[in-house]
This record gives C-alpha cells, structure tokens and sequence, in this order.
C-alpha cells in the first residue's frame, strides 16, 4: 500500500512505532519515567490529563518518549482546545505529542433474514494531539507548580 493510501489509523500506528524507535535509537528507554519529582503533581508514574486522570496503555509510552526526548519536568498533557479553555496558548512553533483514544460504540442492526435485532461491537481509533504544559503559556499557576520542600519542625 502506497504512502498516499495509508489510512488515518495506519498513519497512527506508525508515527507511535517510529517515535519509540526513535527513542531506542538515542538509548532513551521510553517505558521509564521521566519527570522528577519536584513538580506539584506529587509522585507520578504516568503521564496526566489535564485533569488529573492518568494516561494508559500506548499512551503512556509516547508521552514518556516525548518527555524525555525535550525534556520536561511536568507530567501534564492537554490538547490545543484545552489549553485554550484554561485560559493559555501554546507557544508558536511548538510540536506536539500524538495520543490515541480506543473504544468501541454499539450498534443495532436487524438480520434481513430473520428481522431479528443484534448488537454489535464496533471498534475504533481516533488520534490526536496533545502538548505538555511547558509549551503552553499563560495557564493557571498550578500547572507550573514544583513541590515545597518539606520543612522539619526542629
């Protein structure tokens, strides 16, 4: 299949392989975690929505690989639309890391032979991309926060 051929989900799933490669490739492992642990998010382990709700799955492979490849601190993603929401921007020029959402929706359809109704699982895939709050300015401060070092009562 030629490259003017591949589908949105092939495209996907080769821009996920490439970019672990990649990694590989500069001796980065990209399924250890990269953020230390000065940032306000506490320990983390995977990667977070903007909402708090940890990443799974692939997901937490690529954005480990991104991570580490420029560098963050942070281990907060969110979409273009989302930081916008929140009241910040990404910076001009900034590229962004992709994620995939996997489901599956139902669907009714009835048996022309029979006229019996069935239901059925269809899967899909939807990319799309995400940016790590240090390229995104203007967004509340919690998102920048880095742990206070704890004080000792003495």
């Amino acid at each position: 299949m030629s490259a003017n051929n591949e589908t949105p989900r092939q495209d996907v799933y080769s821009r996920i392989t490439n970019q672990i490669i990649e990694a590989l490739e500069q001796g980065v492992k990209p399924w250890t975690q990269p953020w230390n642990a000065a940032h306000a998010a506490g320990h983390v382990s995977r990667p977070l929505r903007h909402n708090g709700l940890p990443y799974a799955g692939i997901n937490v492979l690529t954005l480990w690989a991104s991570a580490m490849t420029a560098h963050y601190a942070a281990p907060i993603w969110m979409t273009f639309k989302q930081a916008i929401e929140l009241g910040g921007h990404v910076r001009k020029g900034e590229k962004g890391s992709p994620v995939v959402y996997a489901d599956t929706m139902r669907r009714t359809e009835a048996d022309e032979a029979t006229g019996d109704e069935t239901e059925r699982a269809i899967p899909f895939l939807k990319a799309y991309t995400v940016f790590n709050v240090e390229q995104i300015e203007g967004l509340p401060e919690h998102f920048h926060a880095l742990a206070h070092a704890s004080r000792n009562p003495d």
